[in-house]
């Protein structure tokens, strides 16, 4: 069992940054691939970005790319996402997740889920 956390998430203005983090607890946090994947009102969650347990692979959706940073701490038990230039469209729940396979996009493949930050940009 791997419980996540996820704090960081708030309300700022278009073009402002934040840093999401999502604290892990349980079994061997190094050994998991870990999503951030975010839901806006009205649409299905979607895939944001991922990395490998072994912190040399990253993947962006195409959408955040350049903007949006994904890292760990394995020492820290911790992952994070730093969001640069922020959007409006970029508001939303952001989730962290964990999952055994590397590289995965759908939300079916990861198995542990925090309960979700927000995050709302103002035009």
């Amino acid at each position: 069992q791997v419980r996540l956390v996820e704090s960081g998430g708030g309300l700022v203005q278009a073009g402002a940054s934040l840093r999401l983090s999502c604290a892990a607890s349980g079994r061997t946090f190094s050994a998991y691939a870990m999503g951030w994947f975010r839901r806006a009102p009205g649409k299905e969650r979607e895939f944001v970005a991922a990395i490998s347990w072994t912190v040399d692979n990253t993947y962006y959706e195409n959408s955040v790319k350049g903007r949006f940073t994904i890292s760990r701490d394995n020492a820290k038990n911790t992952v994070y996402l730093q969001m640069n230039s922020l959007k409006p469209e970029d508001t939303a729940v952001y989730y962290c997740a964990a999952g055994s396979t590397w590289l995965r996009l759908s939300a079916y493949d990861y198995r542990y889920w925090g309960q979700g930050t927000q995050v709302t940009v103002s035009s």
